[in-house]
């Protein structure tokens, strides 16, 4: 339920809009791309990144028939201008249509939404529930603005309409400018990141008035689970703090959202099973890139955990997020 996909081409966006270091791709070599950021080299990706059919082969090769794919967050754009980034939008969602039309058996998709415009971002949900989408990606953050700003709620409230499930996927980390080396931002910025976003619904009272959204946190949460006896104990001292807009404890959530199962360690998946539930963890890979789980999951296979439990990890739990069944 937390892979990536791109077209095989993109528009050169920077180019067309006049401004802006958005993603293009530079297919400097047979199966593989350049993604461009502007003129700066920003990854490279191979052909399981855009080519539907090969990931499908991959797949087979680990007993997985169908993915959930989405745009991959660099192409988010939510520091462009709104309409640019809806039309940017728009692209990105109509490919990922059509590679669901073309594949209805091994495909579901995740649009994605000009944040930074709450009418425009409306405006492409209720297209992405007319192209039969289950639900939207969006990052951690808005600009470093956090989720629970006045300005989003209506997007939220709108999801929640529209029956659209909602996976954060961490992005723009805080910090990054400043800790480049090591590759800190993706070690480091990406779970805080993610941490950051659940407490910030959490204690926004996004959660607490959308009790019908159905949230998903990429990465196993990043760091908010490991952490949560510390952020309940900030919210305990300190309410005059945390408690300010919403007093319903933190702990009080658990089992009330989604995580993926990308943790590459059996003790902290056991961990993140018996904090948020059975019923609460999805079978994600963040596939193709490297830190991602890319043998789909077999590790779970290798802990002895009841057939039950893999059954609701490997499917059930991610048609219960995303068709609330």
């Amino acid at each position: 339920m937390h892979t990536h996909l791109l077209p095989e081409r993109l528009p050169d966006f920077g180019k067309q809009f006049g401004y802006g270091d958005f993603i293009h791709l530079d297919h400097h070599r047979p199966g593989y791309a350049r993604m461009m950021k502007g003129n700066h080299f920003f990854r490279e990706i191979e052909r399981n990144c855009w080519d539907p059919e090969l990931r499908i082969h991959e797949y087979a090769s680990h007993n997985t028939p169908l993915q959930v794919v989405c745009t991959i967050p660099v192409m988010f754009s939510y520091w462009a201008k709104g309409a640019d980034c809806l039309e940017l939008s728009k692209y990105l969602n109509d490919h990922l249509a059509g590679v669901v039309d073309d594949y209805p058996e091994h495909y579901l998709a995740l649009g994605t939404i000009p944040m930074q415009d709450t009418d425009l971002a409306i405006q492409e949900l209720q297209r992405i529930k007319a192209l039969g989408f289950p639900g939207i990606q969006i990052g951690s953050n808005v600009n470093q603005l956090n989720l629970s700003e006045a300005q989003f709620f209506p997007i939220f409230e709108a999801c929640q309409d529209l029956d659209l499930a909602i996976l954060v996927h961490p992005w723009e980390m805080m910090g990054e400018a400043e800790m480049k080396k090591y590759w800190l931002p993706w070690l480091v910025g990406m779970p805080a990141e993610t941490s950051r976003a659940i407490c910030s619904l959490i204690f926004g009272g996004v959660m607490e008035r959308l009790p019908r959204l159905r949230w998903c946190f990429a990465h196993a949460g990043g760091s908010f689970l490991t952490t949560i006896g510390r952020v309940q104990h900030g919210f305990d001292c300190r309410p005059d703090l945390v408690a300010v807009d919403n007093p319903v404890p933190p702990r009080n959530y658990l089992g009330k959202f989604w995580v993926d199962s990308a943790t590459h360690d059996p003790a902290l998946l056991r961990f993140v099973l018996e904090t948020v539930g059975e019923d609460k963890v999805c079978l994600g890979s963040d596939y193709p890139f490297p830190l991602g789980d890319l043998e789909i999951g077999s590790f779970m296979e290798n802990m002895q955990l009841p057939a039950h439990t893999l059954e609701k990890i490997f499917y059930k739990n991610t048609l219960a997020w995303l068709h609330g069944e």
